[in-house]
């Protein structure tokens, strides 16, 4: 599991700006970094799919992070775009306000990479210094740098 957060993450799919804080609106500005992506075979298929799977239930996970995603077969390889939002965006299925929004999607044949991402991210939000250097990061890169050195740190804790 070393380092598997910092091989999803590429600074042209990493937007600190999101504009919108309504929560389908922004979602649409995050996933549509993964338009054109290589292991996203369908986008708009991977998208509807998205976004039925956000009707289900809240991907909210508390601390002003969510974590939409999908199951699908429009994607080859588990894929992933960050949002960042200063002003937040309102999530009103989880009643949470959200500033960092991970978009995953991962083939339907491969739930486990997908089980260990979530759970490294998990990992990585737990951290409230963590969380903290995600929302300061001024640049894409520095905010894989701050992914990089989290991770680092949880591969060596005991």
């Amino acid at each position: 599991m070393a380092g598997r957060l910092s091989t999803l993450l590429d600074p042209s799919r990493i937007l600190l700006g999101v504009q919108s804080t309504k929560r389908t609106v922004a979602l649409n500005e995050v996933a549509r970094l993964l338009d054109g992506h290589p292991n996203v075979t369908n986008f708009h298929g991977f998208y509807t799919e998205l976004l039925a799977r956000e009707r289900l239930d809240t991907t909210c996970l508390g601390n002003e992070i969510a974590l939409p995603h999908a199951r699908t077969e429009h994607v080859q390889k588990i894929v992933m775009a960050v949002g960042r939002s200063d002003a937040g965006v309102h999530f009103e299925n989880g009643n949470q306000t959200v500033k960092l929004m991970f978009v995953l999607g991962t083939p339907k044949s491969n739930p486990t990479d997908y089980l260990l991402v979530v759970s490294a991210l998990c990992k990585v939000f737990k951290d409230q210094a963590n969380r903290e250097a995600l929302l300061a990061a001024p640049t894409a890169e520095a905010f894989i740098e701050a992914m990089v050195s989290a991770e680092a740190r949880l591969n060596k804790a005991p």
